[in-house]
């Protein structure tokens, strides 16, 4: 029998239950506390902002964020935030999920999109360069703010 197809969706307005899966599919990626209901809305509702999630059925697999915004050299966009659930790696959902970043993106007039991930995550990595993704000989800084 055939599964259902991945079908990736821009949220626009979180229902309880994509909040729920928000929260269920943070702790795969990261050790930051899901956002509350509030404010996942305020990152679906930001204009620069698309917070995409991929279902199978009714189950939602898999998340997304896309930012995108314009500086003096042009319009430009990152991908952060990517998670597939272990349980339905394998089966071309975060390709699905990169595709439709891509495409909001270019759509948006951006040129490339960025994105970084960490060495350890050898199977994200690979995704990445099966979407067309190129490592950049660049480094990463970042600077501790403090605070929240």
């Amino acid at each position: 029998m055939d599964e259902p197809p991945v079908v990736v969706e821009r949220v626009l307005e979180p229902a309880p239950e994509e909040v729920a899966a928000v929260a269920r599919l943070m702790p795969q990626l990261s050790s930051a506390p899901p956002p509350d209901p509030a404010t996942l809305s305020a990152i679906a509702a930001s204009p620069g902002t698309s917070l995409f999630l991929a279902r199978i059925g009714e189950e939602v697999v898999g998340m997304l964020t896309l930012v995108v915004f314009r500086i003096p050299t042009g319009v430009r966009a990152i991908v952060e935030d990517v998670v597939v659930d272990e349980a339905s790696r394998g089966r071309g959902i975060g390709a699905a999920l990169v595709a439709e970043a891509l495409e909001t993106a270019r759509s948006a007039g951006a040129r490339t999109v960025d994105l970084t991930s960490r060495p350890s995550r050898g199977e994200a990595n690979r995704l990445y360069e099966r979407c067309g993704f190129v490592r950049r000989d660049t480094n990463v800084w970042r600077r501790e703010l403090g605070g929240g």
